[in-house]
């Protein structure tokens, strides 16, 4: 998954704040790394996009496993104060079984997305800002989304085919007995000068695997 942060702001001036781009006389700083925004002028409005670092795939020499889950996503206008500086953290995806990380923007957190399964029957998806699929061999659950930031992912199916991975649009698909679940997608923001998907979540593993939700 792509882990960005970006941060949006209507023709105003920061010291320091990750990679600055223009489009349609709006000012974009974008963090790919982690780093620090400095703003210099009067109190401002503008609009940040924080996403999380994607849940890892779930996998092992069993089996090959359910979607990981979108790394969480917040989008909003804000008020930022001149007088702070604000700490940017990227949170990196998971490896496999392993949630993802979470991002940071001053105090606003973007929850690490939820990793797939890889393991016997009976485990569910893990929890995270989208939750990751669930394994077959019983119609096991996905993992749950956290509210306002992504969505549960899909349940395995009873005997084959694993759940996708959620994603900040929709719940990740679920396994079936010819397919795993594709995964859920994301949210489409014009914040970096053109309309991008962001947030999508991982498509089931075994038999015919399912596909990547946009973003």
């Amino acid at each position: 998954f792509p882990v960005t942060i970006f941060t949006r702001w209507w023709r105003w001036w920061f010291r320091n704040g990750g990679t600055v781009t223009s489009s349609g006389g709006n000012t974009i700083h974008t963090f790919t790394t982690s780093g620090t925004l400095e703003p210099t002028t009067t109190t401002l409005q503008g609009y940040y996009l924080v996403v999380a670092g994607g849940g890892g795939g779930g996998s092992t020499s069993a089996r090959v496993g359910s979607g990981g889950g979108a790394g969480g996503l917040l989008y909003t206008g804000f008020a930022l104060n001149p007088a702070n500086s604000y700490t940017v953290i990227v949170g990196g995806g998971g490896s496999s079984q392993t949630n993802g990380n979470n991002s940071y923007f001053g105090s606003v957190t973007a929850i690490g997305g939820g990793s797939g399964v890889g393991s016997s029957a009976g485990v569910a998806g893990s929890n995270g800002g989208s939750g990751g699929g669930g394994i077959y061999d019983g119609s096991t659950a996905g993992g749950l989304g956290t509210s306002g930031q992504g969505n549960n992912g899909g349940a395995g199916g009873a005997t084959a085919g694993t759940g996708g991975g959620g994603g900040a649009g929709a719940v990740g698909g679920t396994g079936s007995t010819t397919a795993s679940g594709a995964g859920g997608v994301g949210l489409a923001y014009s914040i970096s000068g053109s309309s991008t998907y962001y947030a999508g979540g991982g498509g089931g593993g075994s038999g015919t695997s399912g596909k990547q939700g946009s973003g």
